[in-house]
C-alpha cells in the first residue's frame, strides 16, 4: 500500500514540473449589444502565428479595427510566449448572432453566440434624452421619382461620439444630398442640439418600400460642464420608426422620357429683340425644377433657327433642398448669331413633365423670341461665320447700339499683304527725310535772302460735305478743324471727342481702310454717329495771371 502511493506522489510531481500545454481561447467583451454597435472579439493563443483568417465571420459581420499584443512570461522555468488578437465585429442584423470557430494554428476556438437588440424607438418628447426622427416628403412616389428623405438627431445629453445611419432599402437607391446642418430647438422647456441630414431616394419599383428608421449608436457621459471619467461614459442607441412608401408605376398616358416633379418653370433672363447679321446677341434662360437632383433635370435647349447659328455655354447649376426635397436651378447662356437681315423667330424651349402631385401630363414652354436684325459689318457676306476675338469670345453687339467691327489677329495677317502696304509706306518715309534735307540746305544757303511765302493751303472742306463725299481723309480734316488741331492727328482726335459712338465709328473706318474691311458698312456708321455733328470734350481754360508778364512784349 505504501509503495502505490509513493509511485502516485512522484507521478503528480513529475507533471507539475512538465510545461503548461497549448492554450488558445476566444471571448466577446460583451455578450448583448444593440444592432449598430461594434463588439471586441478576442483571443488568446500561445501558438506561433502571425495572423488570424477572419474569413468565416464576414458571413453575419462587418469586421474592422484589427490589433495584436505580443508578450512574453517564464512558467517552471521555461519561457512562454502569449498572443491576443483583436478585431471589431458589427453585426449584420439584429438578432441572435453566432461566432464560429477559428483556426489558431493547430488550435481552434470554441464558437460564441451573441445577442444583437433592436434599437429602441424614442418619440419625439421632453421626457426622452436623446431620439431620432426620420421624414420623406412624398408617401406615394411614383417610380424613379426624386424622394426628398431628412434625418434629424435629438439629443439633450452630451455626446462623447456617436454614430447616425440610415440604411437604404431593397429595390431602391439612396443617396446622401449636401452637408450636416447643426442647431438647437426647444421641446417642452428642454433645449435640443439637432443635427440634420439629408439623402435623395429614387424607388426602383412599383409596390411597397420599406424605408428603415435611422438609427443612432453613440456614448454619453459626465455633463456639458463638469468633468468626464472613463465610469461616466456609457452606451446610448435610438431610432426612428419604420416608413412604410407606395410606389406608384408609370401611367400609361406619361409623357416621354418620364419626369416626375412637383413643378417646372421656364423663363427668360434675357431677351434681345434687336441684332445685326454676322454678330452675336446674347440669350440666356433659366429653368426651375421642384422634385429633381441636377442628374435628373434635362437639358435647356433653345429650338432650331434656319437663318441664324446658336453657340451654347455650359449650363450653370445649383440645387438646394426646399420643403424636404431637392429644388434645382439651371441657368444657361445662348450665343445667336443671325446670317441675314430681316425679322428672325427664335422658338423657345419646349419640356413636358409629369405633375406628381395632381398626377396629370404637363408642358413648360415659353413664347418664341422676336428679333429685328438689321445689316451688320459683315453684310456683303451674309453667310459669313461670327467673328471671334483671340480670346475666342464671340464680338456681340454693343449696348449703343452701333455695329462692332471684328478685328482678326495679328498673328492671322498674311505676310505679303502686311509687305505690299509696309514697303511703299516706308519708301514715303525715306522721300520725305530727302525733301526735307534738301528744303534746309537750301535754307542755310540762301543766308539772310528774302524767301517768298508760301502758298497759302486751301481751307479744310466741311464736315457735312465730307461725309456726304465719303472721303476719310476729309472727314479727318474737317474734324480736326473743329477741335482746333494744328495738323490732322488721329489720336488727338479721338482724344477730344467726348462721344463713345462716335470714336468707335472713326476706329471702325480707320480699320477697315487698312485692313481691307466692307468700307461702306464703316462709312455707313460714320454718317449715323455725327449725324448731329461732332461732340467735343470741354477745354479747360488756363485762369489769368495776377503777375505781370515775366517777359513783356
Amino acid at each position: 500500500m505504501r509503495r502505490v502511493f509513493a509511485r502516485v506522489l512522484l507521478l503528480l510531481l513529475v507533471l507539475v514540473a512538465l510545461p503548461v500545454s497549448a492554450q488558445t481561447r476566444a471571448w466577446l467583451d460583451r455578450a448583448e449589444i444593440t444592432y449598430g454597435e461594434t463588439v471586441a472579439l478576442n483571443i488568446s493563443t500561445d501558438q506561433s502565428v502571425a495572423e488570424i483568417d477572419y474569413a468565416p465571420l464576414r458571413a453575419q459581420f462587418e469586421i474592422g479595427g484589427q490589433s495584436v499584443r505580443r508578450s512574453y512570461t517564464l512558467a517552471n522555468g521555461q519561457a512562454r510566449r502569449m498572443s491576443v488578437f483583436s478585431v471589431g465585429l458589427r453585426p449584420r442584423a439584429p438578432g441572435l448572432a453566432s461566432v464560429p470557430a477559428l483556426r489558431v494554428g493547430n488550435a481552434s476556438t470554441a464558437p460564441l453566440r451573441l445577442v444583437v437588440l433592436e434599437p429602441a424607438v424614442q418619440q419625439a418628447s421632453a421626457d426622452a434624452d436623446v431620439f431620432v426622427e426620420t421624414s420623406v416628403d412624398a408617401l406615394q412616389p411614383y417610380v424613379q421619382q426624386a424622394v426628398g428623405v431628412t434625418v434629424r438627431l435629438n439629443y439633450a445629453v452630451p455626446l462623447l461620439s456617436g454614430q447616425l445611419e440610415l440604411e437604404p432599402p431593397a429595390r431602391a437607391s439612396l443617396q446622401r444630398v449636401g452637408e450636416d446642418i447643426t442647431y438647437e430647438r426647444l421641446l417642452g422647456g428642454r433645449r435640443y442640439s439637432v443635427v440634420e441630414r439629408r439623402f435623395l431616394l429614387i424607388p426602383e419599383r412599383s409596390g411597397p418600400l420599406l424605408l428603415a428608421g435611422a438609427r443612432l449608436n453613440g456614448i454619453t457621459g459626465g455633463g456639458f460642464s463638469g468633468p468626464m471619467f472613463d465610469d461616466d461614459r456609457r452606451p446610448l442607441s435610438a431610432a426612428a420608426p419604420d416608413t412604410h412608401l407606395q410606389v406608384r408605376p408609370i401611367p400609361a398616358s406619361a409623357p416621354q422620357p418620364w419626369l416626375p416633379l412637383h413643378q417646372l418653370t421656364l423663363r427668360y433672363l434675357q431677351a434681345p429683340t434687336q441684332a445685326f447679321a454676322g454678330q452675336a446677341a446674347e440669350i440666356e434662360l433659366e429653368m426651375m425644377v421642384d422634385g429633381a437632383a441636377a442628374a435628373q433635370v434635362p437639358a435647356l435647349e433653345l429650338g432650331a433657327v434656319a437663318d441664324a447659328q446658336i453657340f451654347a455655354d455650359p449650363p450653370r447649376v445649383e440645387v438646394q433642398f426646399v420643403d424636404g426635397r431637392p429644388r434645382t436651378t439651371v441657368r444657361r447662356r445662348f450665343s445667336l448669331v443671325p446670317s441675314k437681315p430681316g425679322l428672325l423667330s427664335v422658338p423657345g424651349p419646349r419640356i413636358r413633365w409629369w405633375d406628381a402631385g395632381s398626377g396629370s401630363a404637363r408642358t413648360a414652354t415659353l413664347p418664341p423670341l422676336q428679333l429685328r436684325v438689321a445689316p451688320g459689318a459683315n453684310a456683303a457676306g451674309a453667310e459669313a461665320p461670327p467673328a471671334r476675338a483671340e480670346d475666342g469670345e464671340i464680338v456681340g453687339a454693343p449696348e449703343d447700339g452701333l455695329p462692332r467691327p471684328a478685328f482678326a489677329s495679328s498673328r492671322s495677317l498674311d505676310w505679303k499683304r502686311a509687305l505690299a502696304w509696309l514697303l511703299p509706306l516706308l519708301l514715303l518715309l525715306v522721300a520725305l527725310a530727302v525733301v526735307a534735307v534738301r528744303r534746309r540746305r537750301a535754307r542755310l544757303d540762301a543766308g539772310t535772302s528774302h524767301q517768298p511765302d508760301a502758298p497759302a493751303a486751301a481751307p479744310p472742306p466741311s464736315l457735312d460735305a465730307a461725309l456726304r463725299a465719303g472721303d476719310f481723309g476729309d472727314i479727318r480734316r474737317a474734324l480736326a478743324a473743329q477741335a482746333g488741331l494744328q495738323r490732322d492727328d488721329f489720336d488727338m482726335l479721338l482724344g477730344r471727342l467726348d462721344d463713345p459712338a462716335q470714336v468707335e465709328a472713326m476706329r471702325w473706318m480707320q480699320a477697315a481702310r487698312w485692313g481691307g474691311g466692307d468700307l461702306q458698312a464703316a462709312l455707313q456708321a460714320l454718317r449715323i454717329a455725327f449725324s448731329g455733328g461732332a461732340r467735343w470734350r470741354p477745354t479747360k481754360q488756363g485762369a489769368q495771371s495776377l503777375l505781370p508778364p515775366l517777359y513783356p512784349d
